[in-house]
């Protein structure tokens, strides 16, 4: 949002969806007078049902890509099959690396282990139901710093995710 208000991005947020009430993404939404649609998964209902539905919700708005920032639902094929290659995803590691939930604990905690040196950001296509795996759109390494914290490097991915996502979607909506 904050891309497009700047003029960074020539593109338009048409709706924030989240099954987390709580998520800050509506709220922003809210004060930027976009639609924000809480839809929470019902305990009782199926993945694949509350698939369809999200996927209904989500045609209303007729949005030319899907973002996933910030969502920790896998989405199944009830929901890819209606936007192929439309669906991006902003995960907190490399390729490979990390993937699903806590990747930036994950590799803080192998850095302290020794095993890696550094960490990185991908924004990615989500085709089909695999976990962070899809074709890498953009990349970028985040060296881990002797003596830094878990919120100290979270911070420093933050600011790369939120760069790399603006470049990723700038190259998509120039195509």
């Amino acid at each position: 949002m904050d891309a497009c208000q700047e003029g960074q991005l020539t593109a338009r947020v048409v709706a924030v969806i989240s099954n987390r009430g709580e998520a800050y993404g509506l709220e922003r939404a809210r004060r930027a007078n976009v639609p924000a649609v809480f839809l929470p998964k019902q305990r009782e209902m199926e993945r694949r049902t509350y698939d369809a539905v999200l996927a209904e919700q989500v045609h209303f708005f007729r949005p030319d890509w899907i973002l996933l920032a910030g969502w920790m639902r896998l989405l199944s094929s009830v929901f890819l099959d209606q936007f192929p290659n439309r669906v991006i995803n902003l995960h907190p590691a490399l390729p490979g690396a990390f993937p699903g939930t806590n990747a930036i604990e994950r590799a803080y905690q192998a850095y302290r282990q020794g095993s890696i040196r550094s960490t990185g950001v991908m924004v990615h296509l989500v085709p089909d139901e695999g976990v962070d795996s899809g074709p890498v759109l953009r990349q970028e390494c985040v060296e881990i710093l002797r003596g830094e914290t878990l919120k100290e490097l979270e911070q420093r991915i933050h600011d790369v995710e939120h760069r790399l996502l603006v470049d990723a979607l700038k190259q998509l909506t120039q195509l």
